[in-house]
């Protein structure tokens, strides 16, 4: 059933049209991301299919009675208001009468008076005619699945519960249709893991933006793109996305250079001077005049963001040795008892639910905070640059070029001058841009400019926390390359799963109560690897392993159809096929399980790892044949 269509809707902000005449339709049922550059105008398309504002042309038609539920990038909410009120806000009228029960069930536990019962009778029945009950209940279930208690007000909240509230909100009112922006910033893994099951059992209409690869791969089953004011719908996942892309952007090329090769002929003919003009062929010029025009209306895709840092001097082989460290907070012990070596070269991925501890560790670690008993030591030659998730480094009122010049109008990147305003254009700030102050720029170019002004700095060790947020995949993308080929330090704290997997080659996870263990390889690997029950961190199981059959001779066939003399060969000579698999297997598992060998180049591990899947594959398939022979 369709739920909203747009017809030719057009928005322009300046001389640049946001929205060039777009059409879309959302249907009961489609799961659809929206993706596209930062500032490409996703979240306009949003907010003007949830009618917050208008377009300047076009028609959007929504189906009669049509519930739509919009979650922005930064919610607003009443700092004074519990989570449970906040949550009920969602439901209207009937929230306001249970905040109100909420509140003087509340108050008549400290003290009872013939007022309060009074009132209480009143909200009481109120709720009754309403549905009330029902309606509460289903509040306090999404509080639950949420992990969110009621009773706390939204000021003692950090961003990432901020995000969760905000979710319960709109996921409480049962939207026929559901928008979301950046649903997974400032999110746990835990609490992605638990959003894209509900999004992935939802029954109305879903549109969605996210950078967020892993996300858009399981949730999503269309993809549409916003690229230069036009939409462009992929019906497949986003990994087939991916595919389809490359071949469109491969084709628009194609014609691209088919039509400037017919203009640069037309502009020779033009120029052939007083031979042109005694032909007189004013067709042809009019011709020509229309293709210079649309010529002129072409928008060029945007071009990527340049990545580069310099690395400085080489640290010391061991960079950070901590020795029994313990950290409590506020009578919680965040860091118990903890030790490790962080060796140059390492790449280190933290992982934890929100408030686990992460930023405490990272900043305990650099020496920032000092541990309550423990000792921390230092390596030599260390130059360290921190990224920080909250951006504490931008002052807001500052312009984007003084943020990076800081007093020059040149910058040293690995011994090559630089003028700031070329650098600056490497990270996608036009000169425009450039001058423009930091409080003007959206989360994605305020993530991509404190990027630009650490990268400036030479540094052996890099620490980025929570740098993923806000960034646009193509933007993830580059600093995955810049950091696989990293050959400093590394520590990362994200909870993007696909950039863990893509960057780190081991994993401090914390499993509650300040333990925290460590584990070689990224995501995956964990959760290959974890122990089968983590207080702290409750991510979705890895989809078990078939058993595979166990490895007894080979009996003959049960009755049924005799086996052929070739299918009679083909069982005889599967043990050893087997055994050679599994040698294989077992010597490169070997080769994987040494510390070492995940600080070689990205491309050796990435095609040792591909082998291994290789091999499991293909043994998986040799039991599964071994097994239907011998049925």
């Amino acid at each position: 059933m369709l739920l909203i269509s747009l017809d030719k809707v057009s928005i322009a902000y300046g001389h640049v049209a946001l929205l060039d005449n777009v059409e879309l339709r959302v249907d009961t049922g489609e799961k659809i991301c929206l993706i596209g550059r930062n500032g490409e105008g996703k979240s306009t398309l949003l907010k003007i299919i949830g009618g917050t504002i208008k377009p300047d042309q076009g028609r959007v038609e929504r189906q009669n009675n049509c519930r739509i539920a919009y979650l922005t990038q930064e919610p607003e909410f009443d700092e004074q208001d519990t989570i449970f009120h906040a949550v009920a806000k969602g439901l209207g009228a009937v929230g306001e009468l249970m905040e109100s029960y909420h509140t003087l069930t509340q108050a008549l536990t400290h003290q009872v008076s013939d007022e309060l019962l009074t009132q209480l009778e009143k909200v009481q029945h109120q709720l009754e005619a309403q549905d009330g009950w029902s309606l509460e209940q289903k509040v306090e279930t999404v509080l639950s699945r949420l992990e969110l208690p009621a009773d706390k007000k939204i000021f003692e909240l950090s961003g990432g519960w901020k995000r969760r509230v905000a979710l319960a909100q709109i996921l409480i009112q049962e939207p026929d249709l559901l928008l979301l922006d950046e649903p997974t910033n400032h999110l746990d893994i835990e609490a992605i893991d638990w959003l894209e099951e509900v999004l992935i059992n939802f029954k109305g209409g879903l549109l969605f933006v996210s950078h967020d690869r892993r996300f858009m791969q399981r949730v999503a089953n269309r993809i549409i793109e916003l690229d230069r004011g036009k939409l462009t719908s992929y019906p497949a996942s986003y990994d087939a996305y991916l595919e389809l892309k490359e071949a469109n952007l491969a084709a628009e090329a194609t014609q691209n250079a088919k039509f400037d090769k017919v203009l640069a002929q037309e502009e020779v003919w033009i120029r052939q001077g007083i031979k042109a003009r005694r032909t007189r062929n004013e067709g042809r010029v009019r011709a020509l005049k229309k293709l210079r025009e649309e010529r002129k209306q072409r928008r060029e895709k945007m071009g990527t963001v340049r990545l580069n840092l310099d690395q400085g001097d080489t640290s010391g082989k061991i960079v950070i040795e901590a020795d029994r460290i313990n950290k409590d907070y506020a009578g919680k012990s965040i860091i118990k008892d903890f030790s490790t070596v962080i060796f140059r070269g390492d790449r280190i991925g933290l992982i934890g639910a929100n408030g686990a501890g992460k930023t405490t560790l990272l900043k305990t670690l650099l020496g920032e905070l000092t541990p309550d008993s423990g000792s921390i030591k230092h390596g030599t030659k260390l130059s360290v640059l921190y990224f920080d998730q909250l951006r504490t480094q931008l002052n807001p009122e500052q312009s984007v070029f003084d943020v990076v010049s800081e007093g020059q109008d040149f910058i040293e990147i690995n011994g090559q001058r630089k003028h700031v305003m070329s650098y600056l254009a490497d990270f996608l700030f036009p000169p425009a841009r450039a001058r423009s102050p930091v409080k003007s720029l959206s989360g994605g170019e305020r993530n991509r400019l404190l990027l630009a002004r650490l990268f400036t700095k030479p540094a052996n060790v890099l620490v980025l926390d929570e740098p993923t947020n806000d960034l646009d995949v193509e933007s993830l993308e580059l600093l995955e390359e810049l950091l696989a080929d990293y050959t400093g330090t590394l520590l990362l704290v994200s909870h993007d799963r696909r950039f863990l997997d893509n960057v780190v080659t081991s994993t401090l996870v914390f499993e509650g109560n300040g333990k925290i263990a460590e584990y070689v390889g990224g995501y995956e690997d964990w959760l290959y690897q974890r122990p089968a029950s983590i207080e702290s961190v409750k991510l979705p199981k890895k989809a078990e392993k078939v058993p595979e059959p166990a490895k007894t001779s080979i009996s003959a066939p049960t009755k049924g159809r005799k086996l052929s003399y070739k299918e009679q060969r083909e069982l005889d000579e599967l043990p050893l096929k087997v055994e050679q698999l599994e040698k294989e297997l077992q010597a490169l598992q070997l080769v994987m399980s040494d510390a070492a060998f995940y600080r070689k180049p990205s491309t050796e591990i990435n095609a040792t790892t591909a082998k291994v899947q290789q091999l499991e594959t293909e043994l998986a398939a040799v039991y599964a044949r071994w097994e239907a022979l011998e049925q």
